[in-house]
């Protein structure tokens, strides 16, 4: 893929990503109480996704309002396995909602980072850091393919949806094994292409925001993983989740094309 078209399919999701920040509300302060919509401008909306997605009613209560934008494709922190103290980095964290709950998970001597390329998310991420006071989660704006990270700083990495809007997703796996620490993981949620996707569907911008023209095949997936240098990796797809992503995209039938999927994989000690 040439730099230009990489170049055009970021700035195509940053655009449809910065109008799903703008779209929400700012809420209130630290400690106050705020109000904000997700994307869906109902948040009622926002809470019946997340649900489908795996997520509770105490997880969507445990972080400011507005955190949660009802995207996502699966819950990574389920399949992470966090543990007090470790740090853990978000992989395009949106508004923060995956990052807040791993916090509460690694706890105040753990370390959460997440990395978002779209500066209206980022933004809207930072302020409800601020309004949740979180002391323990920091954003950071960045490209996936180029992390603003460390060479071996972090234990965990986690993503929800994400990496399949990459244009360069061997680049992303080789930038996610220099950050990690030896026996660090991958826990992430994702979509993956059941079949290979027609070029109507792949060179579709609205489908590519939309978590369906960038999805990679599994066998891929794990090509791309192990050239990084993974280990361990197991790719498990969701047969029941095209329930949720047919309505992506209502009446086009990308449900037949791909599904979500958990995504493993541990850097070698």
């Amino acid at each position: 893929m040439s730099e230009t078209r990489a170049d055009r399919i970021r700035q195509q999701v940053r655009d449809a990503y910065g109008e799903v920040a703008e779209a929400s509300d700012a809420g209130g302060g630290c400690g106050e109480a705020a109000s904000c919509c997700g994307v869906s401008d109902d948040a009622r909306i926002n809470a019946i996704v997340s649900e489908r997605l795996g997520y509770s009613a105490a997880d969507r209560e445990a972080v400011p309002e507005g955190a949660d934008l009802g995207l996502g494709c699966g819950n990574p922190r389920a399949i992470a396995g966090l543990k007090p103290g470790e740090v853990v980095l978000d992989l395009g964290a949106g508004g923060g909602f995956d990052a807040f709950l791993a916090a509460r998970e690694v706890g105040e001597q753990g370390r959460v980072i997440g990395v978002d390329m779209t500066p209206a998310m980022l933004g809207k991420a930072r302020a409800n850091a601020e309004r949740g006071c979180f002391t323990n989660v920091e954003f950071r704006l960045g490209e996936i393919e180029h992390l603003p990270v460390a060479d071996a700083s972090v234990d965990v990495i986690i993503s929800n949806c994400v990496i399949n809007l990459s244009p360069d997703k061997p680049q992303v796996f080789r930038e996610a094994f220099r950050v990690l620490r030896p026996g660090g993981r991958l826990a992430i949620s994702d979509v993956v292409a059941s079949t290979e996707l027609p070029d109507e569907v792949r060179d579709d911008p609205f489908l590519h925001s939309a978590c369906v023209g960038g999805a990679s095949t599994v066998d891929d997936l794990r090509a791309f993983l192990s050239d990084a240098g993974f280990t361990g990796i197991r790719i498990e797809p969701k047969d029941e989740s095209r329930e949720f992503i047919k309505d992506w995209a209502p009446g086009s039938g990308v449900e037949d094309y791909v599904l979500s999927a958990t995504i493993e994989a541990v850097k070698p000690a």
